[in-house]
């Protein structure tokens, strides 16, 4: 049952990834902890691993069709990920599960405020 609910967690942030530019930091790691009962790190962990296949090659195909894409851009912000990435696992290593909870959530609440009160 586990195996279906996970594949059913990545079909919504798939879409919610495809639709609006949303997936694993807003949808997929919350679930995980929640749903699935993993950590914090477990979870931030978990979603990370779903980086290494290209999982969103036919999303980005459809808004390369609709000229939506800038691959220089992408490149660019993905050697920065690259980098930061690193320095950030590295960093989480010595934040509890608690205080990384509530680092993640105060970040989502900023972006949900900026969001909503944007013009």
């Amino acid at each position: 049952m586990d195996s279906i609910l996970l594949i059913l967690l990545g079909l919504v942030a798939g879409v919610m990834s495809g639709l609006i530019g949303i997936g694993g930091g807003v949808i997929i790691v919350p679930a995980l902890v929640f749903l699935f009962k993993l950590s914090q790190h477990q979870a931030q962990g978990t979603t990370l691993a779903l980086m290494i296949p290209p999982i969103g090659i036919l999303a980005v195909w459809s808004y390369y069709k609709q000229g939506a894409v800038d691959f220089r851009i992408a490149a660019l912000v993905a050697l920065g990920f690259l980098i930061g990435g690193l320095v950030g696992a590295k960093l989480v290593a010595g934040i509890s599960d608690i205080l990384l909870e509530k680092i993640f959530g105060v970040v989502m609440l900023l972006i949900a405020l900026k969001m909503i009160f944007a013009r």
